[in-house]
């Protein structure tokens, strides 16, 4: 059913990280723009029920593992009301969602609260909430509905015994073991953060090991705290069935043929893109095989005039990349310049416990297509500002070329990590030499020192590597 028609040069649908950048850059570019959201509120799952809340949960585990670590008796919080460790989380969302909106009214971009879906190319009808219905015509659309957790067929997610990321949160009480399918990003944060609570988990998947797309020596790390937290990682296995028991238990069949009885199962299992709804083949927007929409490098769909950006066109699902993907969708789509392409340049910050993050190559990939590399380290437990803090088990891993001289990449686990990479980021930006990392100073004491003495490292092991040349070259002319 067709309703009053509404005229836009810009249309969003979606109010999510990629969606509000997109409308913010096209408002400020001069377009008339309107936003599309189906939820009573902006910000999309990020904020309601991904990254706030669960990082805000993070921040409490990581009180929680400081203060038993200080304690001499044993600190029990799985008696604790989950809202009581959430505290504040609803006001922050609030405030969150406040700011955005303001942010929108202030750009002059019309909210239109409905769902979306398309007519035609570039027109749209939209189900209001009190039953009616508008068209919503848009010159240029930029899809940014995000995505939302992917239930496997074998298992039935009722939210109460068997959860998934968007419900986990809801539980009243903290469960005193849970079983964890899954080896992504999600699955990892929310196992190591609850098994760092308290929780005995045991997460499994068929990839030999979590976070798979990450530097070994990484993972490494990760694998060393959530055991040291009495959990364990299962892997090459795969969570075959989970049945409640009717009282309190849920035995779960594993594919090894064990069986493990739990309190609750959380199947994290990838996510899918929020497509369904959108009638995109009215519009003749074309999908990949994984049900993602399919996108070129300026974020283009197959139809002119319709681009789309975030978690909707597939990984890495990061809320910062996803940004910057609704930034970029929106120039191109207006013609307005832009600098570079994301490539490898994004960092990832994984949230789990210990904190890791990534910029630029890593050294496998280095050395298979360069040919080789020089990889400097330097450890949490060399830095004073590590003993200081007690953060001695993390590490940075600085990657340069073959000869040693120009920054490529940078892995780093541990207490603000994240932070950290952003330093590497702007290296590999500017194509800074390693000895840029030796010749400038860092305040003391930092976690960024870590950065000297990766690249003292690496400027080692390229003397050494020079040294042994000239040992050969000699003994050469001596033959």
């Amino acid at each position: 059913m067709s309703g009053p028609l509404q005229k836009f040069d810009f249309v969003v649908i979606g109010s999510g990280p990629a969606g509000q950048k997109a409308a913010i850059q096209a408002a400020k570019s001069g377009q008339r723009v309107a936003v599309i959201e189906r939820e009573a509120t902006v910000g999309g799952a990020c904020v309601h029920s991904g990254t706030i809340p669960s990082k805000s949960l993070r921040e409490q585990a990581l009180r929680y593992r400081a203060a038993h670590s200080q304690s001499r008796e044993k600190i029990e919080l799985l008696d604790v009301p989950l809202c009581s460790l959430l505290a504040g989380v609803a006001e922050t969302v609030a405030a969150h969602d406040r700011y955005m909106a303001a942010q929108l009214e202030r750009n002059q971009i019309t909210l239109l609260r409905g769902r979306a879906n398309f007519r035609a190319p570039g027109l749209l009808s939209v189900r209001l909430p009190d039953g009616g219905n508008i068209d919503v015509m848009g010159e240029r659309v930029v899809i940014a509905t995000g995505s939302r957790p992917r239930a496997p067929n074998n298992i039935t997610v009722d939210h109460e015994h068997v959860l998934d990321s968007d419900s986990i949160l809801s539980l009243p009480y903290l469960p005193r073991n849970l079983l964890v399918s899954g080896s992504g990003v999600i699955a990892s944060e929310y196992a190591s953060m609850l098994a760092a609570l308290g929780c005995h988990v045991v997460q499994v998947d068929r990839s030999p090991r979590p976070l798979a797309f990450l530097d070994a020596e990484l993972t490494d790390c990760y694998l060393e705290e959530l055991r040291g937290n009495g959990s364990d990682y299962l892997g090459g296995v795969e969570l075959v069935s989970a049945r409640f028991d009717g009282v309190c238990r849920i035995a779960c069949r594993l594919s090894n043929g064990e069986t493990l009885h739990v309190d609750k199962v959380l199947v994290a299992s990838g996510r899918l893109a929020n497509v369904d709804t959108l009638n995109l083949s009215a519009a003749g927007v074309e999908l990949t095989a994984r049900g993602h929409i399919a996108v070129d490098d300026e974020f283009a769909t197959n139809v002119p005039g319709i681009y789309a950006a975030g978690d909707v066109i597939g990984p890495p699902a990061l809320a910062s990349v996803s940004m910057e993907q609704g930034r970029r969708a929106a120039c191109h789509a207006l013609g307005l310049m832009v600098n570079h392409d994301l490539g490898s340049g994004a960092p990832s910050g994984i949230y789990t416990i210990p904190e890791m993050a990534t910029v630029g190559s890593d050294e496998t990939t280095v050395r298979k297509h360069l040919g080789g590399a020089i990889v400097g380290r330097a450890r949490f437990a060399e830095i004073a500002r590590g003993q200081i803090a007690g953060s001695q088990r993390g590490l940075l891993k600085l990657v340069a070329d073959a000869d040693g001289r120009r920054v490529l990449g940078a892995q780093v686990v541990g207490d603000g990590a994240a932070d950290l990479v952003h330093i590497a980021q702007m290296g590999i930006a500017a194509h800074f030499d390693v000895d840029t990392f030796i010749d400038n100073v860092f305040n003391f004491p930092t976690l960024a020192e870590a950065y000297r003495v990766a690249a003292l490292d690496v400027a080692r092991q390229r003397r050494t590597a020079t040294s042994n040349v000239a040992v050969v070259a000699a003994v050469a002319e001596l033959l």
